[in-house]
């Protein structure tokens, strides 16, 4: 049993309603909306380096995980398309920019990919905060686990690409 002091320590962690803000539906559908917006207005960008990291990928293998990631990411973009239609009525355009920053190499293109997909499910996270309709919560947690699985698999390239001495480090 938790002490009155104890409790009050406590007490003074909770979250404060400010906090729950991005929680609180319909409050945050705006967010997501932008959120997914921006999820989708990379994707000639996020393919150009896929490709890239394909045509440098050391073995087969890894040309393999790289292209089963890529081909994931096409799913997600058309999943993140329907979600946004569905909330808005509106088609996204599609993203015609045809350049991207070319990492220096084959491990800081590992390591981008693998501290990308991180961040993709701290941003999506939130927009499962603003979704109700179960088709598009189940979705986003296919999303979710593939960018996961994704930033394992990108964890087994660095490692198996011998990164750790290339001077691409964490």
């Amino acid at each position: 049993m938790p002490s009155q002091q104890q409790g009050t320590s406590m007490a003074q962690q909770d979250i404060t309603s400010a906090e729950l803000g991005e929680y609180t539906y319909p409050g945050n559908l705006n967010t997501a909306i932008g959120l997914i917006r921006n999820a989708v207005s990379g994707e000639r960008e996020d393919e150009l380096f896929y490709n890239y990291l394909i045509s440098v990928a050391p073995t087969q293998e890894a040309r393999n995980i790289i292209i089963t990631i890529r081909n994931d990411e096409r799913k997600h973009n058309r999943m993140f398309r329907r979600i946004y239609f569905d909330l808005t009525g509106r088609r996204l355009p599609i993203s015609t920019e045809s350049q991207f920053e070319k990492p220096t190499s084959y491990c800081d293109g590992i390591k981008k990919a693998l501290l990308g997909e991180l961040a993709a499910v701290q941003r999506y996270r939130r927009i499962v905060f603003a979704l109700q309709n179960r088709i598009q919560l189940n979705m986003l947690g296919e999303i979710i686990t593939d960018e996961l699985r994704h930033a394992s698999l990108y964890n087994l390239l660095y490692s198996d690409g011998r990164c750790f001495n290339s001077g691409s480090r964490f």
